[in-house]
């Protein structure tokens, strides 16, 4: 398993971030560390059934899953594999969140692991959603508050099994390893190096103000682009 670049982030940070949507999280990150401008995010769309609920923010517990061939796996050494899964899931500084890479290639989604069961084990088990690129189903059912970020809704299980987990995945562009803390919500995640966490809630509060002027003219019934520019300007002196 890899490990995260520090120990855990304090309990009052976490809360900070999760007062912030993931857009804004991403601004800060341009800030504190612009050499991750590119990198660490979601870069395709996902599906997200429960926009209303707020952003998450939780540790990552990885795994893989695949759902077009059954697993090879005798019935007695298939359930053991489950159960391991459960117990590392259950595992850990939290709260947790589930990041599934469905390695079934085009076919990815073919068969749902997330859904009425799962989304309601994963949540006794202390993870606050799952980001997948893989499909889930039984949505009127969903563990209440359980967030979910996915690559489809689908009707079946297929043959879906876990096929592997605590390495690095990669889900929707993001590549994600155990341990590293994400946040999401419903246009999508990010990963949060630790030792940044801290300095994240002052710059997603700078990017709020240097925005500020900027949206007065913007929205003013007396736009003018001499007026922007000025705005622009403005907005660059402010720390």
């Amino acid at each position: 398993m890899s490990q995260p670049d520090s120990g855990p982030v304090p309990a009052a940070v976490l809360e900070a971030l999760a007062r912030y949507d993931t857009p804004t999280i991403c601004n800060a990150m341009e800030v504190v560390a612009p050499e991750r401008r590119a990198i660490g995010f979601t870069t395709r769309p996902l599906v997200c059934p429960f926009p209303q609920l707020p952003p998450i923010v939780g540790y990552a517990r990885t795994a893989t899953i695949r759902a077009t061939v059954p697993s090879s796996l005798p019935p007695a050494e298939r359930r053991a594999k489950q159960m391991a899964y459960y117990e590392y899931v259950g595992s850990g500084a939290g709260p947790r969140i589930g990041v599934i890479q469905d390695i079934d290639g085009p076919d990815a989604g073919f068969g749902a692991f997330w859904g009425e069961v799962n989304s309601a084990v994963h949540k006794a088990l202390g993870c606050l959603g799952v980001i997948t690129d893989g499909s889930i189903r039984d949505v009127p059912q969903w563990a209440p508050g359980f967030q979910a970020l996915a690559g489809s809704i689908g009707p079946s299980h297929g043959h879906v099994h876990v096929t592997g987990f605590g390495a690095e995945v990669r889900v929707a562009g993001m590549t994600v390893c155990d341990g590293d803390l994400i946040h999401a919500d419903s246009h999508g995640a990010v990963v949060i190096p630790h030792h940044l966490a801290a300095h994240l809630p002052g710059a997603a509060e700078l990017c709020g103000r240097r925005e500020v002027p900027i949206l007065e003219v913007a929205r003013s019934a007396e736009f003018s682009l001499d007026k922007l520019k000025q705005a622009l300007a403005k907005a660059s002196e402010i720390h």
